[in-house]
């Protein structure tokens, strides 16, 4: 194994491009610096595993600057400083490979950061090891994946932006699953399971593509992942789906396509609200909450939330969508105290 280049914490403005120099794991733990970024870039050369990135953001001039990494996770809402001020961010990311969709493109090796935001100055950056972090993973469809390519966002793409450092988010959702597939998949379940470790939450929301799933047959798969992510030592929570923007001729939601029934007459979010009661699992009723919000906006406004306006899609999300609804999972995980308050971005 090649040893690494150590790069020096400095404090540099970034309103010119520096020149990028792979880094590698230093010796001893040692800290990977803004030696590997240029104005809009950083990439460490790390394996695989959890890190901790601290960043002070600034310059010479007023600045806003917001971060993503991997394959279009938002890891740092755009955060303003003053001209001449610098603002310290933390955060926690998971590097994996693939590094977004499991079944998807392997991705680039090592980690890859890119800046962005109205004005974007990066002073300093520090990457290490994560030595105490916890996982949430995440077990879910195309609503909650990393999608490789926009306009389409997952809600599970966004919910690193409201976590800080110690928290990190394993995104293993993918597109197209249903429970069935997603537990006869090796690149799936089988994959994820091993990685969980005892006090990791597990997030799992899969119901769309469950079309033709029988209820017996859904309940089953529900309670075999909730008995697989126990078996680990994890915290299994489930999570019924977001809806569909399909609204009735009252202006409500109140329909089979909206809420998930499927063709067989299956109420996904009513079983999955059932298998939560009765396995004394924590619930995450996305369903309810979102469709709230989207009644609430109306027909027109609701739009934003989709992928109406650019692929006429009233089941995936925009960014924008996208990002409101991993505001609704980041409630309910510090509501229900199921993360520390301290690990939850506002």
């Amino acid at each position: 194994m090649r040893r690494f280049n150590l790069a020096v914490l400095t404090a540099v403005s970034m309103t010119t491009a520096l020149t990028a120099v792979p880094a590698h794991a230093g010796e001893g733990g040692r800290p990977l610096g803004i030696a590997n970024c240029t104005a809009t870039a950083c990439h460490f050369d790390v394996p695989p595993g959890t890190y901790d990135v601290k960043v002070l953001l600034g310059g010479e001039e007023a600045s806003s600057t917001s971060i993503a990494g991997e394959t279009r996770r938002a890891l740092l809402p755009e955060t303003a400083a003053s001209a001449g001020g610098r603002v310290a961010r933390s955060f926690t990311v998971d590097v994996r490979t693939p590094e977004g969709e499991p079944t998807g493109a392997a991705g680039s090796p090592g980690l890859d950061l890119t800046l962005a935001g109205t004005a974007p100055a990066l002073a300093a950056i520090r990457v290490t090891p994560a030595r105490h972090a916890r996982q949430i993973f995440l077990v879910g469809d195309s609503t909650v994946c990393d999608q490789p390519g926009e306009p389409y966002t997952g809600w599970g793409q966004q919910l690193p932006e409201y976590l800080r450092r110690g928290l990190s988010v394993a995104n293993h959702a993918d597109s197209g699953e249903s429970t069935v597939s997603y537990l006869a998949d090796p690149l799936l379940w089988d994959t994820v399971a091993p990685r969980i470790r005892p006090g990791d939450l597990v997030l799992i929301q899969l119901a769309h593509n469950d079309k033709q799933t029988d209820e017996t047959t859904y309940r089953t798969n529900l309670e075999t992942l909730v008995a697989g992510v126990r078996a680990e030592g994890g915290r299994p929570v489930l999570v019924t789906p977001i809806v569909r923007r399909w609204f009735s001729p009252d202006g409500t939601l109140d329909n089979d396509i909206a809420l998930l029934v499927n063709g067989l007459g299956v109420n996904h979010p009513a079983v999955i609200r059932a298998v939560a009661a009765a396995r004394h699992v924590p619930l995450i009723d996305l369903t309810a909450k979102t469709k709230t919000l989207v009644e609430a906006l109306g027909p027109q406004d609701s739009k934003a939330l989709y992928l109406y306006n650019e692929k006429r899609d009233n089941t995936h999300t925009s960014v924008h969508g996208a990002t409101v609804f991993a505001g609704l999972v980041r409630d309910a995980l510090r509501d229900q105290h199921l993360v520390p308050g301290g690990l939850v971005r506002q």
